[in-house]
């Protein structure tokens, strides 16, 4: 009997992910010249580097689309100093978001202009 048969009290729409739930991830502690070159072939494919390394190891990939982004973790006293700079509630953490893709493009555009 599946794992989606079992799980009847899940919404249709997550009983999918119970075999994604299942897989484990790994992580390598490789030399960092190592990461820098899978990470930069992953960049020139348009792939994440967790594609990149199941292409090398010869395992199937997801094609769906991927949102691109970028991701950071931010500690409240991060937000408390966000706010700050950009002169912001640290509560408005929405706002302070937006603020930030503003600084990160800004930063983007200036790089390509080098």
């Amino acid at each position: 009997m599946s794992e989606e048969k079992k799980s009847p009290n899940l919404p249709k729409k997550w009983q999918g992910a119970n075999k994604a739930i299942k897989a484990t991830q790994v992580a390598f502690d490789m030399d960092e010249k190592i990461q820098y070159q899978i990470r930069k072939q992953a960049l020139e494919e348009g792939v994440s580097p967790s594609d990149q390394i199941r292409h090398i190891l010869g395992l199937p990939c997801t094609r769906r689309p991927k949102r691109p982004r970028l991701t950071v973790s931010l500690s409240p006293d991060d937000y408390e100093l966000l706010a700050v700079k950009y002169g912001i509630e640290s509560s408005k953490q929405l706002d302070i978001k937006k603020v930030v893709v503003q600084e990160l493009t800004q930063f983007a555009q200036h790089r390509e202009e080098d």
